[in-house]
């Protein structure tokens, strides 16, 4: 941490900047981005993308200009050309449309998300009814409803389930989004139970390693910090839910989309400020972040390490 932002030869100042890790890019992310440069190398430019490849501004930006085009459907890419699809995962009807198109399809679906398809077939193939945990309107929410739409039910909060309407309490399991946050979900989870004591769930958790992991480390950075600053887009999901999280711990805390984002009347009276990123956020976000607020007089910096992550997916045959 000192090697990148080093603090000025003085003594270290009484403000600070306080930087928690694990932070910023994920797996799953780093893959999926992999995936669209490795394909923009074999295939040449231009290398069509189903939605945005992972939800940050910065990073669609850099691969529009190496070459990437985003589009919101299949529909949109020429027949017979490559489309990369993004990690959040699509229902099985836009790989069929994609078939009927005859498109080149590469697949960078998080291996997680993909998880959580599987597990949706198993439990449709069973016959049960599955509550969906997560936001309506997100790509990943809309991915998985598509494997068994007759058969599932999306939920936000504990009052959504008996809107539902009538469910037979023997054949009922539920799945999450992967970018929730932990708290929220296991209090929706909890409501289910107690409806449907026969309630299935996932042989492993559905939220994944990293949003887990960056959850924990906002939290504990939010005990020692006077605001909180958490860099990501506006629809990054596992973003959102890091500043719910630093805000339910105490702390101020906003969403920024770079270090312009910063209003400076923010800063008034702190000495702490705790910075993060979602997993869709490069790190290098994160670094002008620091450096602007080191110009405000946070010289010191300081890494707030709560775990190690060391996963690495591989990446779709023939791009490795």
């Amino acid at each position: 941490m000192s090697g990148l932002w080093p603090a000025p030869e003085t003594a270290e100042p009484p403000r600070k900047v306080l930087v928690a890790s694990p932070r910023g890019w994920c797996a799953g992310v780093e893959r999926a981005v992999d995936i669209v440069e490795r394909t923009l190398l074999r295939y040449g430019a231009p290398v069509y993308v189903r939605k945005q490849i992972v939800h940050n501004l910065h990073v669609v930006r850099a691969l529009e200009g190496k070459g990437a085009v985003f589009v919101d459907s299949e529909d949109d890419v020429p027949e017979g050309s490559v489309c990369v699809l993004s990690a959040h995962g699509v229902s099985p009807a836009v790989h069929r449309n994609a078939a009927r198109r005859s498109l080149n399809v590469v697949d960078a679906t998080c291996p997680l998300v993909a998880k959580v398809h599987v597990e949706a077939r198993r439990f449709a193939a069973g016959g049960k009814t599955i509550f969906l945990i997560g936001h309506a309107s997100h790509e990943e929410i809309e991915g998985t409803y598509g494997e068994a739409p007759t058969q599932t039910i999306v939920i936000e909060r504990p009052e959504d389930i008996d809107a539902a309407g009538p469910v037979d309490p023997a054949a009922v399991a539920y799945l999450t989004q992967t970018t929730l946050a932990v708290d929220d979900t296991a209090e929706v989870v909890e409501a289910l139970r107690k409806r449907f004591p026969k309630l299935a769930g996932p042989r492993l958790d559905d939220i994944c390693y990293a949003s887990q992991n960056r959850q924990l480390a906002v939290k504990a950075l939010a005990a020692r910090s006077d605001i909180v600053l958490i860099v990501g887009s506006d629809n990054s999901s596992n973003a959102n839910r890091l500043v719910e999280v630093a805000r339910e711990a105490g702390a101020r805390a906003w969403l920024i989309e770079d270090e312009r984002s910063i209003e400076v009347p923010w800063l008034d009276g702190t000495t702490v400020v705790g910075v993060s990123s979602g997993a869709s956020t490069p790190d290098v976000l994160v670094e002008r972040v620091v450096t602007w607020l080191q110009g405000r007089g946070y010289a010191g910096v300081e890494e707030l390490a709560v775990a190690t992550e060391h996963v690495r997916f591989p990446l779709p045959a023939g791009l490795d």
